[in-house]
């Protein structure tokens, strides 16, 4: 009889377990998600969906055993108050670590509950038989807050998701949005700048005729570890808009994985990625067009100054989705040679009467459009600039969005650029 005997773990992975357990509820889920953690290890590059990030070895640069019972420790004595404005003025707060205490206005219902991420399956067909986001999220304790959007419902504000301000915060959304209804969501990701990890994992269903937009601002302080997960369900002639502005972290993995449940659907995801010293940036997206006559788009714009970035983007067409019509671009502007970007854009075809496409670029600034700007007295780095601004602002103009989340985005955008001109 052969015995198959486990790969040792790591000290990142060993750390990460022991984290686990000094935090939260002593309960059988977790118990269970913790178990795992300890069973499967971290992700490395041989396993498919992490081929471009490792990480075990990633993770084990910036988590160490005692860095890691220090945070834990931090983390029972609670967190230091921290005042943070939303992104978008007006905007109605959901801390989902309280979710209870949130003043929902009209329509929204919002609750916590006791349920924990099931990491048993993973949306990209290419991790591993357990999902690794999820199973992380499921290990740290967090606990799904639910938010319900009545039908026919009309939201006048944003309403803004946030996880406990800090560098040991795990957290967990379930969001519903009724027939009809419209609504903006802020998935806000700031601050810690501990290397213990922090997650999020959300999970949107969006009913027939709704229109949603969801924005994700991720802004972790250097040295943070951050890994989130969207999982999106977009119903007939239903209107999914994201924005996803990646502006921070060390290392940080940010996964949208989208289906359409109806005919008529339409996606439109759009993106900035700034990465900057040695940072490590992983966006994976994953569209599934399992019915006739749906629509989507993806454009996701990457500024590199230093770091590693990383694009996996998947559109899946199943048989019965004809009429599909779905592209998929990653754009890289590459101003130093301290950093570098891989893009990995895939499409599965099932369907024969389909439009379908994709692409990525990568290279510096135009020196044809940088000249036309210096002839006319603008100066070298001022130039630059404008050609930089004008490449990511692109993004925020294609989400059509009111004037206030427009200039919100924006000013995150350009104070980035500022600080690293």
């Amino acid at each position: 009889m052969g015995v198959t005997e486990l790969r040792p773990r790591t000290p990142a992975e060993t750390a990460l377990v022991s984290l686990a357990e000094a935090i939260g509820r002593d309960e059988d889920a977790r118990r269970a998600a913790i178990e795992a953690l300890r069973r499967e290890g971290l992700p490395h590059r041989r396993i498919e969906a992490w081929h471009y990030t490792d990480l075990r070895n990633l993770m084990g640069r910036r988590l160490g055993q005692g860095q890691a019972i220090e945070a834990a420790a931090a983390r029972k004595a609670g967190p230091a108050e921290t005042v943070l404005a939303p992104l978008v003025a007006g905007s109605t707060v959901v801390d989902l670590d309280t979710p209870e205490h949130a003043a929902a206005p009209a329509g929204v219902t919002v609750a916590a509950t006791d349920e924990l991420s099931d990491w048993h399956e993973a949306p990209n067909h290419l991790d591993r038989s357990v999902d690794t986001v999820r199973l992380v999220n499921a290990a740290f304790g967090a606990r799904a807050a639910t938010i319900s959007v009545e039908a026919g419902r009309a939201l006048a504000a944003p309403i803004e998701l946030r996880s406990g301000i800090g560098a040991q915060s795990h957290a967990a959304a379930k969001v519903a949005v009724g027939d009809g209804a419209r609504a903006v969501f802020v998935e806000r990701v700031e601050g810690g700048g501990s290397p213990a990890p922090s997650s999020l994992v959300s999970h949107l269903v969006i009913g027939d005729e709704a229109d949603v937009l969801w924005i994700v601002d991720q802004a972790k302080e250097p040295g943070a570890a951050h890994l989130g997960q969207l999982n999106v369900t977009v119903g007939a002639n239903a209107s999914f808009r994201l924005f996803v502005l990646n502006a921070g972290g060390a290392l940080v993995r940010q996964e949208v994985h989208a289906t359409t449940t109806g005919e008529g659907s339409e996606i439109r995801m759009r993106g900035v990625n700034l990465l900057e010293n040695d940072q490590h940036l992983d966006v994976t997206t994953t569209l599934r067009h399992t019915y006739a006559n749906t629509t989507a788009t993806e454009t996701f714009r990457n500024v590199v100054m230093g770091g590693h970035g990383v694009f996996q983007g998947m559109i899946k067409v199943a048989r019965e989705a004809q009429k599909t019509d779905a592209k998929m671009a990653c754009n890289t502007l590459l101003l130093s040679e301290e950093g570098d970007f891989s893009a990995k854009p895939e499409l599965e075809i099932f369907a024969d009467d389909v439009q379908c496409g994709h692409g990525a670029t990568a290279g510096e600034i135009n020196a044809d459009h940088l000249f036309y700007l210096m002839s006319r007295g603008i100066p070298a780095p001022q130039a630059k600039a404008l050609l930089v601004k004008a490449f990511v602002d692109e993004m925020v103009e294609q989400l059509e969005t009111d004037e206030a989340i427009a200039d919100a985005l924006t000013g995150k955008i350009d104070a980035w650029l500022e600080k690293n001109r």
